[in-house]
This record gives structure tokens, sequence and C-alpha cells, in this order.
């Protein structure tokens, strides 16, 4: 029995140092642009059941509720927490975030599409709008060189000005994507986001339109972390940590009366 104590324990320190690990992870990304937090979920294992509940006690009582010995607990997954975070002015002209929900579309090397928050914009030696690390923005949007002044409407539409020119000129739409359940993407690491079956096939769509939101140019998405609430969860998982690192140094200390006195 003292040993099953001990691995129950072991359960809940295998399960805090991994929540531990979450809470570092958002710490870490609070200045990452459009980094959405982890959240660790917890369920308990197994229940040792001695006793059913409804077992007769006598030839007319019943127990009425079971003598079952749980076994410790797991995280189950992690989840991100989409809620919208601060938009910071940039002024600069090809930095775009999206005030609502959607996700910007970004070609990968290894051919997959990939789903940001991340609206920190560049152009490449050909004028084709990218990311910081040169991934192509989808749709492909080129803008032409001599363009004096770039703008990005609330509903996605790219336009520029070119020099010596009055009238702006449209040159693409920049869509956004949004899936059923956005928390079943698998974060693949660059601020990225890959689909999968839990989240669904995209479902692409102009800026304000089917209930995306809209897009703010010369701002950035910063990240949702709140370093308050994870300092907070930091000491309740400390804490929690403790707690049952002193279980086993309790049980431990029963056994050791039990091997000295029996």
């Amino acid at each position: 029995m003292s040993t099953n104590s001990m691995h129950v324990a072991k359960t809940g320190l295998n399960a805090q140092q991994t929540r531990m690990q979450v809470i570092a992870n958002n710490l870490a990304n609070v200045n990452t642009t459009g980094f959405k937090k982890d959240r660790a979920n917890f369920e308990s294992l197994l229940y040792q059941v001695r006793r059913n509940s409804g077992e007769q006690t006598s030839a007319e009582t019943n127990l009425t509720s079971a003598f079952a010995v749980g076994t410790g607990t797991r995280v189950l997954n992690t989840q991100k927490l989409f809620t919208q975070g601060s938009l910071v002015t940039t002024d600069n002209a090809l930095d775009v975030a999206i005030e609502g929900t959607g996700f910007f579309q970004v070609l990968l090397p290894d051919d997959r599409i990939g789903y940001t928050r991340n609206g920190a914009f560049s152009r490449n030696a050909e004028g084709v709008l990218t990311t910081g690390s040169g991934y192509v923005v989808q749709p492909e949007i080129q803008i032409p060189e001599g363009a004096s002044q770039i703008n990005v409407s609330s509903d996605g539409v790219v336009s520029i000005v070119a020099d010596g020119a009055v009238v702006a000129e449209e040159i693409g739409v920049l869509t956004l994507a949004d899936f059923a359940n956005p928390r079943g993407l698998q974060p693949i690491g660059e601020s990225f986001a890959a689909e999968t079956q839990a989240s669904g096939p995209p479902i692409i769509a102009n800026p304000q339109e089917q209930g995306f939101g809209k897009l703010v140019q010369g701002s950035l998405e910063s990240s949702n972390v709140n370093v308050v609430q994870e300092l907070v969860d930091m000491i309740e998982t400390q804490r929690a940590y403790e707690v049952s690192s002193k279980s086993i140094s309790s049980v431990d200390e029963m056994l050791r009366f039990l091997s000295q006195n029996l």
C-alpha cells in the first residue's frame, strides 16, 4: 500500500514538471509576436475499485458510495488559448495585425501551408511579400519596384501608389484562414501551426467576411501571455510539486517506522 502511495505521488511530480515547462515556455514567448499561450490539462488515472456502489451491506441495505482509490494523475494535453493579444503600433507599412479571428497563410519550405498570427512581413529580392524568415505569404503578392506607398485595407486589399502616380493601384488581397477547431492545430515552431485531422480543413475568406477579423496595417499583435498570471501559476505549480515530494518523504518515514518496530 505504501509503495502505491509513492507511485501516486510520483505521477503528481511528473505532471507538475510538465506544467512548469508549459509555464516556462509561455514566459519565454512573452515578447513573441502573435504567440498564443498554452495551458496544460490534467486527468485522473484509473481507480482501484475495492467495493462497488450499490454493493449489498446487509439483507436490506446497499453501499451508498464506492470504495475506490485513485492511482494518480497525468497531463492529458496542452491547449492553445486564442484570446486576442494587444495591438502594438509600429508605423511600418508591412506590419499587419489581425484583430479578431483568422490566420495568415504562409508557404513553408516543405510545401506545407503554415498558419500564423505573426504579421511582421518583408519583401524579398523579387518584391514578393514574405515573413521575416523569407517564407512566401499566400496568396502571393508582388510589390512592384518604385512603389512609394503601400496600403493594406481592413478587408485585406493591398494597393500601392507608384512614383509619380496619383491613383492607387490594387495588386492583391490578403486572405485569412480559420478552422472549425483551431485548438486542433499542430504547433510546429517559428510561430507556425499546421493543419491536422482534429482542426479540420481550413476555411478561407477575406477579412471581415464570414465572421473573420479585420486587418490593421502598421501594427503587430503582441503575445497574449499575462506575466502576472503565469507567475501565480508558477507558484501554485511549485507548491503542488513540493506537496507531492513531501508525500514521498512521509511514506518513506512510515516504511522506516515499520521496519524498525515490527
